[in-house]
């Protein structure tokens, strides 16, 4: 996991309509970056939604949510019109983004060790560094972590 006061590396990756993204576009707002394992499990859903749910309280802050997976630009398409996701997903299938934060993890699963994305949330400034970064997050809570967390820049 990168540490908090760092400056947020830059990538360039597709969103769910194939258009392209870089992180230093959005420069002069406030990002939540989440990386996520895949597109449509439990879990990943769980968080999505949430993220999906507080959208306009985090667009009110002046934030912009970013979801990165190593699925497919047609898997996160998916996944964003059955739920109704209302923000960027990315779509990281070669690792750049999910590798330069150091989110690409070994993992345990029922006793089977494999590599794969370690759920992770990054907050970043307006200027591009990391004012918070939170490790293996509880679906459920993320959401609302990262609302509390842009809540708590603004004092």
């Amino acid at each position: 996991m990168l540490e908090t006061g760092t400056i947020a590396p830059d990538f360039t990756l597709p969103d769910q309509n194939g258009k392209m993204h870089a992180l230093t576009e959005y420069r002069g707002k406030k990002v939540i970056l989440y990386f996520y394992p895949r597109d449509n499990t439990p879990g990943c859903t769980k968080q999505a939604c949430g993220f999906g749910e507080l959208y306009p309280q985090f667009q009110e802050k002046g934030a912009v949510v970013l979801g990165v997976s190593k699925d497919s630009v047609a898997s996160h398409k998916k996944f964003e019109e059955k739920y109704g996701l209302p923000f960027t997903l990315l779509s990281d299938t070669k690792l750049e983004a999910i590798m330069a934060y150091d989110v690409w993890k070994e993992k345990k699963n029922y006793g089977k060790v494999s590599m794969g994305v370690v759920r992770t949330t990054y907050l970043i400034n307006e200027d591009g560094i990391i004012l918070k970064a939170m490790e293996k997050v509880r679906t459920a809570e993320n959401p609302q972590d990262m609302l509390d967390a842009l809540s708590q820049e603004a004092l």
